[in-house]
């Protein structure tokens, strides 16, 4: 998966130099009246952008709808849900959305399930990396055994069977000293994206323990392992950040030592990598060259949303260059 995002950027990268080499832009902007210049006012535009699907990348999506709305198009509704990855997948398939937000790529079977409604995925749908999100791994603040941990270590105690038939694991089953009370394990539902990431390529899709504790709001599990010293949860470093003040996140040790997520530890090629995801925006291109509005917004979040505001809500931002290349394709659409 990490060799895919890698040729993903390179080709994007690749991409923007390309348009850089290739001269001025067929669109010539609109002349003020001034000799020798041209610059271009923003049109207003009205109209709804309707958006849903990850919980983990509303906090990011809905911070730039509404400093798309405050500072450029007032008179445009940008609508932003949460109500996970795979369930704005099932709106966004058969398009009552613009946008689907994801905390995972989309599936083949998504992919299959959108080719089946008329549209050409290859041709009708922009996927849109947005940041780099670090999966975290959460405890009680009076916690002060399980603060550091291994990634095999992990791993294991959120497996099924693999300490205890009924799952009712231990903290002294990860380590002797630890002690001996249940290991109360939580984390978002099946609704969504981290869930399926951390099922799917943390776990390589092995079955996990029982007795964990799922759940559809991300404010739940912040409450319930804030209220519980033997809890342990996982969700977006965003949610994390967001309430250090209730949650101590565990340093994690992939071989070279423990580190902890923080902005500058999230990345593909950054200390924290083996639990580094990225997060994507979907959009809808025949809703983007149908509805302006649509098209506006996605080029303001490649433009200046993601790359200004994915490090105040708790994400690592991508490259530069990166989110140029997604604008270059944007604006050869109108």
């Amino acid at each position: 998966m990490f060799k895919k995002i890698a040729a993903i950027l390179l080709v994007l990268s690749l991409g923007l130099a390309a348009a850089a080499c290739a001269g001025p832009s067929a669109t010539t902007p609109a002349a003020t009246g001034e000799p020798g210049t041209t610059t271009t006012a923003p049109a207003t535009l009205e109209g709804d952008v309707i958006i849903d699907g990850s919980g983990t990348v509303y906090p990011l999506m809905a911070n730039i709808a509404e400093q798309y709305m405050t500072d450029v198009q007032p008179d445009v509704n940008v609508q932003v849900g949460r109500a996970g990855s795979s369930a704005g997948f099932k709106k966004f398939i058969p398009g009552e959305t613009d946008l689907s937000d994801a905390s995972r790529a989309i599936k083949q079977e998504e992919i299959d399930q959108i080719n089946a409604t008329g549209l050409d995925y290859e041709k009708d749908i922009m996927e849109i990396m947005l940041a780099y999100d670090g999966l975290t791994f959460v405890i009680h603040p009076d916690n002060d055994w399980a603060a550091q941990m291994t990634r095999d270590e992990i791993v294991d105690m959120y497996l099924s069977g693999k300490y205890k038939a009924d799952d009712k694991v231990l903290w002294s089953d990860i380590r002797a000293d630890w002690p001996t009370e249940e290991i109360h394990f939580m984390g978002p539902n099946e609704n969504h994206g981290t869930y399926e990431f951390f099922y799917e390529v943390i776990l390589d899709k092995q079955d996990m323990v029982t007795t964990v504790n799922l759940q559809q709001e991300y404010s739940t599990l912040v409450d319930l392992v804030s209220n519980d010293v033997n809890a342990i949860a996982f969700f977006g470093y965003g949610y994390y950040a967001g309430n250090t003040d209730k949650l101590t996140a565990v340093q994690v040790d992939f071989g070279s030592g423990p580190v902890g997520p923080t902005i500058e530890t999230i990345g593909m090629d950054l200390p924290y990598a083996g639990f580094t995801r990225p997060v994507y925006t979907y959009l809808n291109l025949k809703h983007a060259t149908e509805k302006p509005q649509v098209l506006d917004y996605a080029k303001y979040v490649v433009r200046t949303g993601a790359p200004e505001l994915a490090s105040v809500n708790g994400f690592a931002p991508l490259p530069a260059d990166v989110y140029a290349g997604y604008l270059t394709q944007l604006e050869s659409i109108g």
